[in-house]
């Protein structure tokens, strides 16, 4: 980066100043277009910073920068590529436009089905909130909305479905993957964050008071797990669920991969368990092992009669009270929606939670009109979408708090 000199007087013409000054413009538009929260006051600061790191400490102003515009572990994690791609050219391909309007991200908010009623369980409402930043903010500071071709998106906000490029869908398979086991390893750490505690957790304390301009304000601390969180995912390999699968399995292969506190079904019109094929640390040899487990995959399903099969000759052996029950299916069923809704009856007075992953809640326009997918609302703690890598990761904070 470029020196910059202190701001000049009111009303004095700088060149030099001004280009500066909108390279960080654009560079905190290129952020907020991946889902930063960045405002006005974020931009005067990184303009100050600027202006003085720049001549006395030019090494630190990465790290300056990624203090300043990054408030969540999401923007932590992105921000090096970001930083890397805008101001050194690195990996640019990720974040060419075609028509010149930024990239703009969709991160699934995960919330519980809503209750509403008088029936015993409540019944539940589909929680589909996107946040979506319509909106590219100019130069001259409005906000317009983003016209000509759509851009191109990265891989960790497209839907499964949309990748065609097999090179591509090999980056998604293998990101799932590296990202269910960073999952997987915070998941099970024997500490964990707390409002209280006897041990303070620097690095937590820190990201909590980044708006406070690092000033430790709110401290956080760490405590002992009382057990650690047993996850048992049932996966739904029916036809309609092709597109998504494979992405499914690598990321079920990194969370069983050496995790003795997890377990994990396929299932169509009969359920299989996988957990000693995944457990496997080779994936290709994973996933071989696991086809021949699971014969009949790409057929029709019948959800209602595979949790039966799990309820009678798995749920004692698996489930305890610290268990979450995560079933990946899109909710379409052949089976009576009378038994889906007795067998997760049955389910729901064993486990912790059900979380429900829908890829479909993904799509523009859904609603869980399948006669299956009604019967099994009142009976979930989570409905929430399963149709990229965000959503994906949106997981982890819900998880972290069982």
């Amino acid at each position: 980066m470029t020196c910059c000199l202190p701001p000049p007087e009111p009303g004095s013409l700088d060149p030099l100043r001004d280009a500066i000054l909108g390279r960080i413009s654009a560079f905190a538009t290129l952020l907020r277009n991946h889902g930063f929260i960045i405002g006005l006051r974020e931009n005067t600061d990184a303009a100050r910073l600027a202006g003085v790191l720049a001549i006395e400490r030019p090494a630190i102003q990465r790290a300056a920068f990624k203090g300043l515009f990054c408030s969540r572990a999401s923007d932590w994690r992105q921000f090096d590529e970001l930083f890397n791609s805008y101001w050194f050219g690195r990996g640019m391909k990720k974040l060419m436009k075609v028509g010149g309007s930024a990239a703009t991200s969709t991160r699934p908010t995960l919330s519980p089905p809503t209750e509403k009623g008088n029936n015993q369980n409540g019944a539940s409402e589909l929680s589909d909130q996107v946040s979506n930043r319509s909106g590219v903010e100019t130069e001259e500071g409005s906000t317009t909305k983003s016209e000509g071709a759509s851009s191109t998106e990265t891989t960790s906000s497209t839907d499964f479905r949309k990748i065609a490029d097999p090179r591509e869908l090999e980056k998604a398979h293998a990101a799932a993957e590296r990202f269910a086991r960073a999952m997987r390893a915070r998941l099970t750490r024997r500490e964990r964050a707390r409002n209280r505690g006897r041990r303070i957790d620097l690095r937590a304390t820190i990201r909590r008071n980044i708006g406070s301009g690092g000033t430790p304000i709110d401290l956080r601390f760490r405590q002992r797990k009382p057990k650690p969180l047993r996850l048992i995912m049932l996966l739904d390999a029916s036809g309609s669920m092709q597109m998504y699968t494979a992405v499914f399995i690598r990321f079920i292969h990194g969370i069983l991969d050496n995790f003795r506190e997890a377990e994990a079904f396929v299932f169509h019109t009969r359920l299989a368990h996988i957990s000693s094929a995944m457990k496997d640390k080779n994936a290709t040899r994973a996933l071989e092992r696991m086809s021949l487990m699971t014969q009949g995959v790409g057929g029709g399903t019948r959800i209602g009669e595979c949790l039966a099969t799990f309820n009678k000759w798995h749920a004692k052996r698996v489930l305890n009270s610290h268990s979450c029950v995560m079933i990946l299916s899109d909710g379409y069923d052949t089976g009576a929606p009378e038994v889906l809704a007795s067998e997760l009856k049955r389910l729901r007075q064993r486990c912790r939670r059900i979380a429900w992953l829908n890829p479909m809640m993904g799509w523009d326009g859904y609603r869980p009109n399948a006669k299956a997918m009604r019967a099994a609302l009142p009976y979930l703690d989570l409905f929430a979408p399963a149709h990229n890598l965000e959503s994906l990761e949106a997981l982890e904070p819900y998880l972290a708090q069982l």
